[in-house]
């Protein structure tokens, strides 16, 4: 198996980039095909020792930044390591592809290059999130923000095959996001969504509220992608911040500060749990292809547990069985 990465994508690429490369070959057994400007790849790689048969380079020599606009990845910079490692992905041979740079470069790259599964019209980007059940599955997170409910019934579809393949969940509970549980809630756009899953999806449950999300109470959470972007930024906003003024207090009283100590086994279990380098990436769903996109700031380990996931999902066939499942519920 062979994983493609990106090695210039992030806010600490490409040392943090291929440090977490060095670490998924000591653990997985993938192969990586590492893409960007090879003299920096080269030096780079000069620091860390490593079997040189488990690392490919391809030359790409533009970078898109975090910054720039998404089309660029198809209109000026095709030769960017985003563009080019994408379209390996239409060879025999490569088996995913990872990233952690600009996500809507990753999305208009993958989507125009790769093109969209039979049956997906637009694609989502899912998140694996912490919840006092274990886990769930937020769709979509950023891809598309002007959907129509036949797009929400798609990622549902495909969410549902996710949780059963990666989350090992047998039969997921599938809920709609919004403000209230009451089927009759919500905008026009939010009302017809209901309806259509209600009538199309066995395991459906109806609205979730925002503030069961981190509840467990649903695993796969269907929502537009400015919704779940909004969700997503708050809930890491409030965990930073909720951190920094627990410290705060914290180093006020001497009696805080040996509580904190003498609990400090069970704080870090509870970072540990919500941290998003635990889950590595988001993968991009609807697109013909395994695209999996990291986090800007992700640090070595988040790349590692990225290809880690990306890994998973060619095992388990992912894109096979999600063409299945959209064609059985038409």
């Amino acid at each position: 198996m062979k994983i493609v990465v990106d090695a210039m994508g992030g806010d600490h690429a490409p040392q943090a980039v291929i440090s977490g490369v060095m670490e998924a070959i000591k653990e997985l057994n993938s192969d990586i095909v590492l893409v960007g400007p090879i003299d920096r790849l080269e030096q780079e790689l000069r620091k860390h020792s490593y079997p040189p048969h488990r690392i490919e380079l391809l030359h790409a020599p533009e970078v898109i930044d975090m910054h720039e606009p998404a089309t660029v990845s198809i209109r000026k910079k095709r030769n960017s390591s985003i563009s080019v490692g994408v379209n390996l992905l239409k060879e025999a041979g490569y088996d995913a592809f990872v990233s952690a740079g600009n996500t809507g470069a990753v999305v208009c790259a993958s989507t125009v290059n790769l093109g969209m599964m039979p049956g997906v019209e637009r694609p989502g980007i899912g998140l694996v999130i912490p919840t006092l059940n274990k886990f769930s599955f937020l769709i979509d997170v950023g891809a598309n923000t002007d959907p129509k409910p036949q797009h929400l019934l798609q990622s549902a579809l495909m969410a549902n095959v996710y949780a059963k393949e990666v989350l090992s969940l047998a039969t997921p509970r599938i809920g709609l996001l919004n403000i209230g549980e009451e089927e009759g809630k919500g905008t026009d756009f939010q009302k017809e969504t209901h309806k259509l899953m209600g009538e199309r999806l066995k395991n459906f449950i109806g609205n979730i509220e925002p503030n069961e999300i981190f509840s467990g109470k649903c695993d796969c959470i269907i929502c537009d992608g400015f919704v779940g972007n909004v969700v997503i930024k708050v809930s890491e906003g409030l965990m930073e911040s909720a951190s920094a003024l627990i410290i705060r207090e914290v180093k006020k009283s001497p009696m805080a500060m040996l509580g904190a100590l003498l609990m400090k086994s069970c704080l870090y279990h509870v970072k540990k749990y919500a941290d998003y380098s635990e889950y590595g990436g988001a993968p991009l769903l609807g697109v013909n292809g395994i695209v999996m996109i990291s986090h800007g700031r992700s640090s070595p380990k988040a790349i590692k547990n990225a290809i880690r996931a990306a890994q998973r999902e060619v095992e388990h066939k992912i894109i096979a069985r999600m063409i299945s499942e959209v064609a059985q519920a038409k």
